[in-house]
């Protein structure tokens, strides 16, 4: 169901908006080079304090099906629909109105004047329609000078507008970034005088605030200027991407750029990586539940872009399949992290709040294919038999630690694991146990590529670790969340053991071994201090185990 998508505003409503998003999606679907990603991170911000968004809003906009057609009946319809199809029970709360609702100017006073042909009770009277049903109403606004359709933007009307909003009864603003003057005329601006969207999102957060009326802040700069290591403080989701489109290969590539981006979501603050396009255009049925699944998995918004109305009963029940929902809406509020990745057959963990963990099997390909990992890889550990249940069939099972399905070309199978206990709780220094030492990035760099070291342990930043539920082992060192890897993929003895940027990859999973030994999962190499040297400065490395107290470590 829904119209095919029409969106091409957001790629080019100026020339500047056309520079690349921070990464090369191309590089970064290649999953098991390593390392992956050139993007360097930073520990996330605070969450925004308006008590929003606590798990990721769930809600329908109306842009992705309709465009520019947007109308009062139709989101009276759209929420009348969501109340009676199983949406509103599910957890859809926000019925949010996209670009187009206004008129082309300004009142006398300076005011937002909202079309009265589409809503001739205004936008007040659609929010009292969608509040007696008991769901909430979005709307939608730009940064900038015009809307990306052209319309009135709210660049210094910020807080005429904010008190707009709240006096018609809005919920959630969804905040664009088209037309980012001044210097900006129509569709061009003047290189150099544009301000920072940063900037700009932060006077209309604080407009908002000003109204004393709850809105949940949705920033939408299609993953600009490292958006998600400022967002946090900002608003409760940022977009992270440019525009989905409703095919696979535009979820393909969204998904594995937001899939870098875990250690930035939390309670409050969400990558967001587009509307669900689930039921729209050329998705199948098993693509859309990858979809779903995935976004899930990611903890991210869950915003529905197709025609409710219409929707048929197979797209709905993908959008309101309980037991994902469930995974998404975990209150842990952890984003899921890819625990392997080869030749498009990908493995997701996310831990949730009772120790149970959601795996997701995601296969890429065209042809059917056998996608396994074990229990321990998802951070699973101490249990002899795991529960398992399909999250779309319900089916239940158990293992002894295999977790393996054979998943159909663009599907995924979703897992939640129960038993034993999860990870991602031990955290500290990496002492070497022969030399006295502890595992150190030299002179607290960030340099992706610096191989590790043994130093006097002194208790900073650039010697404390966590073994995380996805079997990474983490620093913070220069402000910036690194991951313990093996150099370039490599297996073999004498393997550098360096910094890189977390990715996800075999290359940085690691075994933290009741012997004391602490294991590549890619290699079963042990970590050891090179020629058993106890000096200061001395290199860690990858080599056979065999057991010498240059290979024994303690985690505390």
């Amino acid at each position: 169901m829904g119209i095919a998508h029409p969106r091409t505003r957001r790629s080019s409503p100026r020339p500047s908006l056309r520079k690349a998003v921070a990464f090369t999606l191309s590089a970064l679907l290649l999953a098991t080079a390593a390392p992956l990603v050139t993007l360097a991170t930073a520990a996330p911000a605070s969450a925004l304090d308006n008590g929003q968004a606590k798990t990721p809003q769930m809600g329908f906009n109306d842009w992705n099906a309709y465009g520019c057609n947007v109308s009062e009946s139709l989101i009276k319809s759209t929420a009348l629909a969501m109340h009676t199809d199983g949406m509103q029970a599910a957890g859809y709360t926000y019925v949010n109105i996209d670009d187009c609702w206004m008129t082309h100017s300004r009142d006398a006073s300076g005011n937002l004047v909202p079309d009265p042909t589409k809503f001739p009770d205004g936008i007040s009277g659609t929010a009292d329609y969608v509040h007696s049903l008991g769901l909430k109403l979005g709307i939608y606004e730009d940064a900038g000078l015009q809307t990306c359709a052209g319309f009135p933007g709210s660049l210094g009307h910020e807080t005429g507008d904010a008190r707009s909003f709240a006096s018609w009864g809005v919920d959630y603003l969804k905040y664009d970034n088209c037309y980012a003057g001044p210097g900006c005329a129509q569709s061009t601006c003047s290189n150099g005088n544009e301000t920072s969207a940063q900037t700009r999102y932060t006077t209309m957060r604080d407009a908002l605030a000003s109204t004393g009326r709850p809105i949940l802040f949705s920033l939408c700069n299609w993953g600009q200027e490292n958006v998600w290591t400022w967002g946090a403080g900002i608003g409760n989701s940022w977009r992270t991407t440019g525009d989905i489109g409703a095919s696979f290969s535009s979820m393909l590539s969204i998904f594995h750029s937001n899939a870098q981006l875990a250690p930035y979501a939390g309670p409050g603050r969400w990558n967001d990586p587009d509307m669900l396009e689930v039921g729209n255009g050329s998705m199948s049925s098993t693509e859309s539940r990858s979809e779903f699944s995935l976004w899930s998995e990611m903890a991210a918004p869950l915003v529905a872009g197709t025609n409710i109305v219409s929707a048929t009963a197979d797209t709905l029940s993908t959008l309101t399949n309980a037991r994902v929902i469930a995974v998404d809406q975990d209150s842990l509020g952890k984003q899921g992290t890819l625990v392997s990745s080869a030749g498009g057959l990908d493995v997701m963990a996310k831990p949730l709040a009772n120790g149970d963990v959601s795996v997701a099997l995601f296969n890429e390909t065209g042809s059917t294919a056998t996608i396994s990992t074990t229990a321990a890889v998802i951070g699973k550990s101490g249990a002899s038999s795991y529960a398992l249940t399909d999250l779309w069939s319900g089916a239940t099972s158990s293992t002894t630690g295999a977790i393996s399905a054979s998943v159909p070309a663009h599907g995924t199978v979703m897992y939640r694991v129960v038993g034993g206990s999860a990870g991602g709780t031990s955290a500290g220094a990496i002492r070497a146990v022969g030399a006295g030492k502890c595992l150190d990035v030299p002179n607290s760099t960030t340099s992706a590529g610096t191989q590790l070291e043994i130093w006097d342990c002194n208790g900073q930043a650039n010697q404390k670790w966590t073994h995380t539920s996805a079997n990474q082992l983490t620093v913070t060192t220069g402000g910036v969340q690194m991951c313990l890897d093996a150099y370039d993929n490599q297996t073999t003895n004498g393997t550098k053991v360096e910094i890189w940027n977390c990715n996800g990859g075999a290359n940085q999973q690691w075994r933290v071994n009741s012997n004391g030994t602490i294991t590549s999962v890619q290699s079963g190499l042990c970590l050891d201090v090179t020629g058993a040297s106890t000096a200061d400065g001395a290199l860690a490395d990858l080599w056979t185990c065999n057991g010498q107290s240059n290979q024994q470590w303690t985690l505390s």
